[in-house]
Formats: C-alpha cells, sequence, structure tokens
C-alpha cells in the first residue's frame, strides 16, 4: 500500500520553492504525481537574504518571515492539490529557508537555523507538517547536512555501476553511492554553487540568475582570483562537512576581488565564479570518489549548460547528466528528498547518515505539527 506525502524545499539560491506531491511504496522507491515552483514575493528575498547576516531587530523580523514561508508553502500545496485532487496526504515534509547554519561552533555544539512557522502551515492546509529536519542531527553532534544522501541512495543507487549525485543549489553538496544497498553512502558540501555568480549576476545586471551561464562563457577566467578562491580552508576540511551562506557570500568575496581582480570586466569575475564553483565540485568527486561512473546532477544548477560542460570536462570519464535521464527532473530532486524524509518520520524510522552528517548515531529527524 502506497502513502502519499508533500515534500517542499526552498535552498540556499533563494530562487523560490519547490513542491512536489509524491507517492513512496512500503517496497520503496517513488512517483512523483505533480510538480509546482514559485518564487518567492520579492520583499520576502530581501528579507531572507538579508537575514542571513546580523542585523537589527533580528528575531522580530525573523519571526514574520517565517510566517511569510508558511503562506507561500501553503499556496503551493493549494497548487499540488488542484493538480492531484483525489489524493490524500499523510503529511508534508516542509524544510523551510536556511538563514544560519553554525554546527559545532560557540558552544561545541552550535546550530542551524531554517525559517517556517510549521504550525501555520498545517493551520492552512489542514495537513500534518513535518519540519526543523535538521536539528535533531545537530543535537547529536552532528552537522545538520546533507540530508539528502540517504535519500539519494534509495533512488539512484545501482549495483552495476558507481553513481554520484550532485545537487548544485546556492550550495553544492555531494553523494558517492554505494554499489551494496547496505552500504552507507558518503555526501558533503563541496562548497559554492550558484549563490557567488547569483549574487555578482544581480548586482551587474540586475538579473537572478546566469541563464545557461551564458554570460559566464562570455568572459575569462581570472588565473590569480581563481587561486585565492581556491585556496579557501573550508575546501581543504575532510567529511564530514557544510557550509552556506554564512561563508560564501559578497563580504567574502570582496578582499579577494580587491586583491586580484580589482580592473577585470564583470563578466571576467563572473567566468571566474563558474570555474570555481565547478572545480570545487570537481575537486571533491577527485579527492573522495572513485575514478569514474555516471554524475547525476539536480538543483538549478543542472540547468545551466556552460557549468555542466564545464564539469564534464573537468571529469572526463565520468558521464554528466541531469537526473532528468533517470525519471526524476533535476527541479523535483530535493522537494522528493523532504517528502520522502517526512515519511521517514511518520514510520519512526531514521533519516541522517552518521557517515555523512558525523552524527552519534542514527536518528529520527524532523518536528511533528499535527493538522
Amino acid at each position: 500500500m502506497a502513502a502519499h506525502y508533500i515534500g517542499m524545499m526552498s535552498g540556499t539560491s533563494l530562487d523560490g520553492a519547490d513542491a512536489v506531491l509524491a507517492q513512496l511504496p512500503r517496497e520503496g522507491g517513488i512517483q512523483v504525481l505533480a510538480h509546482a515552483h514559485a518564487p518567492f514575493p520579492a520583499e520576502l528575498r530581501a528579507e531572507l537574504l538579508a537575514l542571513n547576516q546580523p542585523g537589527a531587530n533580528e528575531l522580530h523580523r525573523a519571526a514574520l518571515a517565517a510566517n511569510g514561508i508558511a503562506r507561500a508553502y501553503a499556496q503551493l500545496v493549494q497548487t499540488l492539490r488542484q493538480q492531484a485532487p483525489e489524493q490524500s496526504v499523510r503529511a508534508i515534509g516542509a524544510h523551510g529557508q536556511t538563514v544560519r547554519h553554525r554546527p559545532g561552533e560557540f558552544d561545541g555544539l552550535g546550530y542551524t537555523l531554517q525559517l517556517l512557522n510549521g504550525a501555520l502551515l498545517a493551520e492552512l492546509t489542514g495537513t500534518p507538517v513535518v519540519c526543523d529536519f535538521r536539528s535533531r542531527d545537530v543535537a547529536a553532534r552532528g552537522q545538520g547536512a546533507p540530508l539528502v544522501p540517504a535519500f539519494h541512495q534509495a533512488v539512484f543507487a545501482r549495483r552495476e555501476c558507481h553513481r554520484a549525485v550532485l545537487n548544485i543549489g546556492g550550495i553544492s553538496n555531494i553523494s558517492l553511492l554505494s554499489q551494496d544497498p547496505a552500504e552507507s553512502p558518503l555526501g558533503f558540501d563541496c562548497g559554492p554553487g550558484n549563490c557567488l555568480m547569483d549574487e555578482w549576476i544581480q548586482r551587474h545586471q540586475g538579473l537572478p540568475y546566469d541563464a545557461d551561464g551564458a554570460w559566464a562563457a562570455s568572459g575569462r577566467v581570472v588565473p590569480a582570483l581563481l587561486q585565492a578562491l581556491l585556496a579557501e580552508p573550508f575546501l581543504q576540511l575532510p567529511p564530514p562537512r557544510s557550509t552556506g551562506r554564512d561563508l560564501f557570500h559578497s563580504a567574502w568575496l570582496h578582499p579577494h576581488l580587491e586583491r586580484h581582480a580589482a580592473r577585470a570586466p564583470a563578466q571576467d569575475v563572473q567566468a571566474t565564479l563558474l570555474e570555481f564553483s565547478a572545480e570545487a565540485m570537481a575537486r571533491s568527486l577527485r579527492d573522495h570518489g572513485p575514478t569514474s561512473g555516471e554524475l547525476l546532477v539536480c538543483g538549478g544548477g543542472a540547468l545551466n549548460r556552460a557549468l555542466m560542460q564545464r564539469l564534464q570536462e573537468l571529469l572526463p570519464r565520468w558521464q554528466v547528466q541531469a537526473t532528468d535521464t533517470q525519471g526524476l527532473p533535476a527541479m523535483q530532486v530535493e522537494a522528493a528528498a523532504f517528502a520522502w524524509l517526512a515519511m521517514r518520520h511518520c514510520e519512526t524510522l531514521p533519516g541522517n547518515l552518521s557517515r555523512v552528517t558525523g552524527a552519534s548515531g542514527p536518528r529520527v529527524l524532523g518536528a511533528y505539527h499535527p493538522a
């Protein structure tokens, strides 16, 4: 007997929220029955971006932003129900919007913060909500991220070949899948995905992202800037590791630009940022994965033709392709993962992998808000 869940994801790219209605059979696998995407209202997006950095009156602003995310999510739930009105939903798995991610810091435990008023979302939709998935893993002294490798293993792993799944959102993360279903995959954050490129093109051209990587492709890499970016200590850390906009943001980039690219054309900086992201991802696979196999790419970065081409050039022994080729479109994968994580919560099954996050053991993830 299959159950139906809704999964909702809004990532560090801040391009809006994706939602799927998914059927999850007991014997495994997943079938997406409906998908919806909506950008955040401009005012909400600007506030979420601002809340990534310290500022005045943060508690008040964060609480109102959490309400705004719940309302945006509720509208997407309504859209899904219009697409598949006959399906009953056991629960909504909702990620919320990460505005701070500092595991292991300050008091030795740190925290991760995803804004979402889960109680309001349950109230607006009349459906149980599972949210705040990352906090329990951090409480168990894990990184709280990435959480998707367990889902990637369940859906994409194959005995006959090595596979890796690369999610390119604002931040990129990779899952190195095991050919043995009983063995845990390895997964960790690579570094920036789209976040620096998006900020740069927004600043210079007023566009939310570089469509197909066309602007980056018009420029030339600045070698000194690239080497300075690749020297970032985070990129040298062994797994488990995770990061976010707390590290990779415009204030981090600015001194490198002043030192190494003060007179470079803006499109050359964009070309360098694309190369930086691609090299950080490729290095993660070269350093920790097998020598060849299939690299399945999901997230918004899978739509960046220049980035995908560069990944293939940097990884000539890998077949680089979007997850669409496996029956799950690139823009649906992470939302589907949170439908799966909601199912794991409702079935009282662990959702984290200690090998990935460094937590002290498997944990049932998420906080439950009944309808």
